[in-house]
């Protein structure tokens, strides 16, 4: 593109249909804000300055908008007046961007401005791409259309036979004429103007609802001599979220998108619309993903790596090759190196393990360290928490460590050492070495007839129903869990 970007996100919509304490624009969609997804394409459409629109008292939204974009400018909108009058809350931004792009001898200003919402979250860098090269080709406004389903309620966009925009008629101000159109108004903007502020300063309000449209900025663009256009989008890409069924309407087309392209670059899915993927999954080549599999944020799998079914990741890396599940959980922090096996009912979480380390069922390693090639036998816990503090487990390279262990953090295990099964280790095992934690085991040759005599004696009853008896009085003992 030949000009610098400015990008206004209008985000002060209330979003009472959202029936949520929290800002309609902080809701997310596959693991990100619906704001943070507008921002992110306004960044990678290569924005010279972004600017975002808030209304008042909206804190969280601008301390999201500044952690995502640090340089970003902050304006408010103080009354809900519409969205020309919105546009106009960031005027400081659209002068000083305008300023700078003067040219010498006081040329027009080049440089282009896009009107964004962050209640679209949708949209693509690709779409934004194409409303500026539509400038590029000549155009002084371009408008972003849309072919309905069901147009009603949306604006409607009024072209002459050349496919010149003359204005655009929002759908409660439309003749019975207008809204056979099914060409819609998506909101979204792109101006090239010297004197766009000055322009958006004429609108007026005399409409149904009394507010300040931004698409009347056509007509009077239209009256004043500059083109405008029209630029075709897929109805999805600016699907617009005022409620919670929306939202889920969203996500599902943007996971929809997110598992083509996985499945393009080399991934293969068993059951492609069960699984769920993140804003920033990485899943490299050949990685195979089995059903019902959640990927929160902050995922990487490598290169050949299996996730079997019904897995919940979020915050962890897999090495290449590596093999999870199914029913297994990587919590934040769990790292697996290549070839590492993870399997049923095994829960990691802030943990390394290091190539060829293996915990294949139902364990719970938490805050520690495993070493390369060692195997945790099932049922082993990193006893890593004390009510207060955690505290961390590390388990050498080659070590074996028996079913139903209790390793009690802090503590080491040295490389190739062996803990018996059904141990408690307290203390750091050195490499090598054998540890076993157990009590002794006593058999009592002979006691279980010799009772069961007493007590059919006692109480005249079969031995069977003294068992019985002496079974259900063992019950009545135990203390009440209920």
């Amino acid at each position: 593109m030949t000009s610098p970007l400015l990008i206004i996100v209008l985000a002060a919509g209330k979003g009472t249909r959202m029936k949520s304490a929290m800002p309609k624009v902080l809701h997310a969609i596959a693991g990100r804000s619906m704001l943070g997804h507008t921002l992110a394409a306004a960044t990678d459409a290569g924005a010279a300055s972004i600017a975002v629109v808030v209304g008042p008292g909206m804190d969280d939204v601008t301390s999201q908008a500044v952690a995502l974009v640090p340089d970003v400018k902050i304006f408010v909108q103080h009354e809900q007046r519409g969205t020309a009058d919105a546009v106009l809350a960031a005027r400081d931004a659209i002068e000083t961007h305008l300023s700078l792009t003067k040219g010498a001898d006081a040329e027009p200003a080049t440089g282009d401005i896009v009107v964004l919402y962050a209640d679209t979250p949708l949209i693509t860098v690709e779409t934004i791409a194409r409303l500026r090269a539509t400038l590029d080709a000549g155009a002084h406004v371009a408008v972003l259309g849309f072919r309905a389903r069901q147009p009603a309620g949306y604006g409607r966009l009024i072209t002459d036979t050349s496919g010149r925009l003359l204005a655009i008629r929002e759908d409660r101000d439309a003749s019975p004429a207008e809204r056979t159109i099914d060409l819609c108004n998506s909101g979204v903007m792109a101006f090239r103007l010297a004197n766009l502020h000055q322009l958006l300063g004429r609108i007026g309000n005399a409409n149904a609802k009394g507010e300040y449209y931004l698409t009347d900025a056509i007509e009077l663009a239209a009256a004043d001599g500059f083109t405008a256009t029209v630029v075709e989008c897929d109805e999805d890409d600016v699907l617009g979220v005022n409620a919670r069924d929306q939202l889920a309407e969203a996500e599902a087309i943007w996971q929809a998108r997110a598992r083509r392209a996985a499945m393009r670059d080399g991934v293969t899915m068993i059951a492609p619309e069960t699984v769920w993927l993140s804003f920033d999954t990485t899943l490299g080549r050949d990685v195979r993903i089995e059903p019902n599999v959640f990927f929160g944020p902050g995922v990487s799998v490598g290169d050949g790596a299996e996730i079997k079914a019904n897995c919940h990741i979020e915050g962890a890396r897999i090495g290449p090759g590596a093999r999870v599940g199914p029913f297994a959980r990587l919590r934040p922090g769990a790292d697996l190196g290549s070839e590492v096996h993870v399997g049923n009912f095994v829960e990691v979480k802030n943990t390394t393990m290091a190539a060829g380390a293996k915990a294949n069922h139902l364990a719970y390693l938490g805050d520690g360290a495993v070493g390369e090639a060692a195997n945790i036998g099932a049922g082993t816990i990193f006893c890593n928490y004390d009510g207060f503090n955690k505290a961390r487990t590390e388990i050498g390279a080659g070590a074996f460590i028996g079913s139903n262990s209790s390793l009690v953090a802090p503590v080491k295990i040295g490389d190739g050492a062996y803990i018996g099964s059904g141990s408690v280790i307290t203390k750091n095992v050195e490499a090598g070495a054998l540890a076993l934690e157990r009590s002794p085991q006593v058999a009592h040759p002979g006691w279980a007839e010799k009772f069961r005599t007493m007590m059919s004696r006692r109480t005249g009853k079969s031995k069977g129903a003294a068992l019985l008896a002496a079974t259900n009085m063992a019950k009545d003992k135990a203390p009440d869990r209920t």
